[in-house]
Formats: structure tokens, C-alpha cells, sequence
């Protein structure tokens, strides 16, 4: 149900009721950019929303539509298209406040928009992979050293792609077996997320914190390691040979990830 506010707000209006406290402290929720800059922005962009016709969902649509973006961009050859990517991950992040923020502000907040969100987030980062696989394998392809590692390079990928949603999906799985079982929401906080430490999967996890390696497997941290890696190649005078690199380093790795995803979430208390 829609809340009739003012039609021209002022930025406090607008951070008392669209960025509360609660919001704020959503530590799992949040992204780890949103306290360092990005919720002090969005309010702008969220300012100049409010005053359009644009519904909440439309917001998350133009969230969709950067992700998508950003893996059309890595199809660029040379450095301009990881740049260009980077660009929109970051404008991603932007509109994914902002419809919150507007949802909040208009009082429209609705499952639709929780799920088309959600779509926006699994479909981008199933893009990145595909679309980097592809930027290298036509990279590779055109150079007879390198050409051997072009098919494989592609189908690790597109298993990587696989891999990076299914971890995605873990979380949103959780969340589903409770709900089958008649159990409550979890609230957005670490203690609901915990692991004993005295566990192996506990100590493991704790180990896991001095080298978060699982943050980098989302759309920004992808963008910048993707842009990282363009300028080896560029440097290194061979296209495509680090982003190469990369992809058969995460592949393996993102397979750990998804075991220790699993395992911590058998051994927490979610699911008991």
C-alpha cells in the first residue's frame, strides 16, 4: 500500500525514512561499499527518483539493466571494456539502493520487488563469467600459442558460472527450507549467521575472515579483478592471458567456496 508523502523532500526527509537505522545495520544484507560511500550518494540519486513517475521496481530494472551492461562491456577488446564494466557495476550499486530507498519512501514495498531484485543479482553474476570466457576465447583464439587453451578456457567458465549463482543461491536457500518448515525470518545479523567455533567448520570459518576470499565473487569485486587483470595482459603484450588465469584459478576455488558454504550452513544454527 502506497504512503502519500511530500512530493519534494529534503535529504534528512528523505534519510529518516529510506535509510533508518535498521537499514543501516544490515551487515550480512549490505554490501561492504554501502557504508563507506555508497549509501551517502544514493540519496542523492534517490532524491531525484522520488520526484519522477518511476515505481521502485522500475529502479530495479535499471539495477538489472547495468548488470547486464557490464557483461556486454567485457566484450570490448583492450582496457576500455573492463573500465567501461567497472563503470557499471558501480552504477548497479547505486540503483540497487535507490529502490529500496524509493520503495521505503513510497511505502510500496512488495515480494515482486524482493524477487525481481534478486533475478537482477543471479543473472549478472552468471553473465560476468560467460561473457569473460568469451572475451578470452576469442582472444586466445587469434594467436596459434594460445589457441590449444581457448575451448577449455570457455567451458571453465561457463562451470564457473554455475558455481558463482549456486553460491549465491545457498543463502536464498536457507531461507527457504525455514519457511518450508514453518520456521521464522532470520534476522540480518552475524549472531543469526553463527558457527560454534568450537566446531571444525566454526574454526575453519574463522580462518576464513583473515582471507575473505569469497568477497570477490560478486559483480564489483569481479569488475575490478577483471580490470586488474586486462592491464597484465596489456602490459604482459599478450591479450586475454591473465583474465585466462584468473578464470582457471577461480574456477577451483569457487568450488571450495561452495563446500564451505554448505558445510557452514549445515553446522549453524539456521537449520535447526
Amino acid at each position: 500500500m502506497s504512503v502519500d508523502r511530500p512530493k519534494n523532500p529534503t535529504l534528512d526527509q528523505l534519510r529518516e525514512i529510506c535509510q533508518p537505522p535498521e537499514v543501516r545495520a544490515r551487515r550480512n544484507a549490505e554490501h561492504w561499499t554501502a557504508e563507506l560511500y555508497l549509501r551517502h550518494i544514493s540519496i542523492y540519486l534517490t532524491s531525484i527518483l522520488v520526484r519522477t513517475r518511476i515505481s521502485a521496481n522500475g529502479v530495479t530494472g535499471l539495477m538489472i539493466l547495468s548488470g547486464w551492461l557490464m557483461s556486454l562491456a567485457l566484450l570490448i577488446p583492450g582496457i576500455w571494456g573492463p573500465l567501461l564494466a567497472v563503470f557499471f557495476s558501480q552504477l548497479q550499486l547505486y540503483f540497487d539502493c535507490s529502490d529500496g530507498e524509493v520503495a521505503r519512501w513510497r511505502g510500496t514495498q512488495s515480494p515482486k520487488g524482493i524477487f525481481i531484485d534478486m533475478v537482477g543479482h543471479h543473472t549478472t553474476e552468471a553473465l560476468i563469467p560467460i561473457a569473460l570466457g568469451y572475451r578470452v576465447f576469442m582472444e586466445l583464439s587469434g594467436d596459434a600459442s594460445t589457441e590449444s587453451q581457448a575451448w577449455p578456457t570457455l567451458f571453465m567458465a561457463a562451470c564457473l558460472s554455475v558455481l558463482l549463482v549456486l553460491n549465491r543461491s545457498q543463502s536464498l536457500m536457507v531461507h527457504a527450507a525455514r519457511g518450508m518448515a514453518g520456521l521464522g525470518k532470520l534476522p540480518d545479523t552475524a549472531a543469526a549467521r553463527s558457527v560454534p567455533t568450537t566446531s571444525l567448520v566454526g574454526r575453519l570459518r574463522s580462518l576464513a575472515r583473515f582471507l575473505p576470499f569469497h568477497k570477490l565473487l560478486h559483480a564489483v569485486e569481479l569488475g575490478l579483478v577483471i580490470l586488474a587483470c586486462a592491464v597484465v595482459s596489456a602490459i604482459l603484450g599478450t591479450p586475454g592471458i591473465a583474465e585466462k588465469w584468473m578464470i582457471w584459478i577461480l574456477l577451483p576455488a569457487t568450488v571450495l567456496v561452495n563446500i564451505g558454504h554448505f558445510l557452514s550452513s549445515m553446522a549453524s544454527s539456521r537449520l535447526k
